[in-house]
């Protein structure tokens, strides 16, 4: 009896021990199981894109769009400001290589212009037109031309900035408009752990991913932008720089040729 108590009792003993065992087999591979899906959580940029909400949808598409918008923006304007320095250099060469004035200005106003081109074709066209009408007012002469120097450089000017101050905008904008959707994509988030009462990564990872990603494309659009506008900033102020220069320049020849003229009359 004793012999069959001790082999009842080993028996048990290791039935509670293979229990035990299988019982934390089984709560492992629970708890394995559990943990598995994130790792097949489809966190692609496509999927991320998809899966997010509506409002999220609406400012990842604003943002690729005036992404492109903006690059679009600044290899027009590179290719522009590079072709109004490279005019410019030409014409200035030209200008003080001792050709005559009527000569340049004969060859010059027959094709559309420029820079410190167009800013020369007007000032003469005002001053022959002046000198071909008789103008006796030599002070009223050199007013006009003055003018029309500053509405020329201006209109100049106005033709290099044209779509620069939407650089700017969207380099103050951007990071604003993809924190909004930072925030949307977040709530999302919580609101799955609350509707899922759980705190799986794979409840909370598609929320937090499209969060991030509404982040990175605000960055994406804001950092070129205000890298740009800078620069070109900067490259529109020295053209304006030239352009004076040369409208204060050009505006003393003038006025020298007016006192010649004037003084032969």
């Amino acid at each position: 009896m004793k012999f069959m108590d001790k082999h009842h009792l080993l028996f048990a003993g290791t039935t509670v021990t293979t229990a035990a065992t299988a019982t934390s087999s089984a709560f492992a591979q629970a708890v394995s199981r559990e943990s598995l899906p994130s790792a097949t959580v489809d966190t692609s940029l496509l999927n991320l894109f998809l899966e997010a909400s509506i409002v999220v949808q609406v400012v990842m598409v604003g943002l690729l769009i005036a992404s492109v918008w903006c690059w679009a923006i600044i290899i027009d304007k590179t290719l522009l400001f590079g072709r109004t320095k490279r005019q410019i250099n030409q014409f200035e060469s030209i200008f003080w290589s001792g050709q005559s004035l009527e000569e340049l200005y004969r060859t010059l106003s027959e094709r559309t212009n420029i820079g410190m081109a167009s800013l020369f074709v007007a000032a003469m066209g005002e001053w022959k037109r002046s000198f071909e009408r008789n103008a006796r007012s030599q002070i009223g002469l050199q007013t006009r031309i003055d003018k029309i120097l500053d509405v020329s450089m201006a209109r100049e000017m106005e033709r290099l900035e044209k779509r620069l101050l939407f650089l700017a905008t969207l380099g103050s904008a951007a990071p604003f408009i993809g924190l909004f959707g930072t925030v949307v994509g977040i709530m999302t988030s919580f609101q799955a752990i609350a509707g899922s009462k759980s705190t799986n990564l794979a409840v909370v990872a598609p929320g937090i991913a499209e969060a991030l990603l509404a982040t990175a494309l605000g960055l994406l659009a804001a950092i070129p932008a205000v890298i740009a506008y800078n620069k070109l900033s900067a490259d529109a102020g020295k053209i304006a720089t030239r352009l004076e220069g040369f409208a204060d320049e050009f505006s003393a020849i003038l006025s020298r040729q007016i006192d010649e003229k004037t003084a032969v009359e």
